[in-house]
């Protein structure tokens, strides 16, 4: 599969085969769409920003240079579009809870997924406004669930940098979100 996919990554350099960037495509498409739906929790924001990741994969495969694996790289791409994604919506932070579809069984349980909702969109602006370094580790472990060892060879770090800045932010996280985190 490896070799596979090199030979399809050299066809799409050389002579931007359509036919090799489909099936590039068609392999990562589902599991780059889950990663981003992770961290969007919302369908059709999650198709868009995948789409673009994907054009974004095109229109970069020329610099691809194999070093890392070319999931490795994709994933680095789909990272930090969604950074930029979080980015440009940083003007316009209002949640608003759609309320179709959703199945209400009683009171408590749907304060808790309000008070959920509201506490994981503070987590997540608090994410957003950190250096870019550690929004990528943090979303590498937390939604691509990479082992420390993955992140440190797609950010050409040290492992035990890696986790030095996870737990310190796991740790900052703790200290702005106090009780609400437990």
């Amino acid at each position: 599969m490896l070799e596979d996919e090199i030979r399809l990554i050299r066809r799409l350099q050389r002579t931007g085969d359509r036919a090799a960037a489909d099936r590039l495509i068609r392999q990562y498409f589902d599991e780059i769409y889950r990663y981003v739906y992770k961290q969007t929790s919302d369908k059709d924001n999650a198709m868009n920003l995948t789409q673009n990741i994907f054009i974004a994969m095109l229109q970069s495969i020329g610099t691809y240079d194999g070093r890392a694996s070319f999931r490795t790289w994709l994933y680095r791409i789909a990272t930090n579009k969604t950074i930029d994604y979080y980015r440009s919506r940083a003007a316009e932070r209002r949640h608003v809870l759609s309320m179709e579809g959703l199945d209400i069984p009683d009171e408590t349980e749907f304060t808790h997924r309000i008070e959920m909702k509201a506490l994981l969109a503070c987590v997540q602006r608090y994410i957003d406004s950190l250096e870019t370094c550690l929004q990528q580790i943090f979303r590498l472990k937390f939604f691509g669930e990479y082992t420390f060892g993955q992140i440190a060879a797609m950010l050409g770090m040290s492992e035990s940098a890696v986790k030095s800045r996870y737990y310190r932010l796991l740790k900052s996280l703790k200290e702005e979100f106090g009780d609400e985190l437990d």
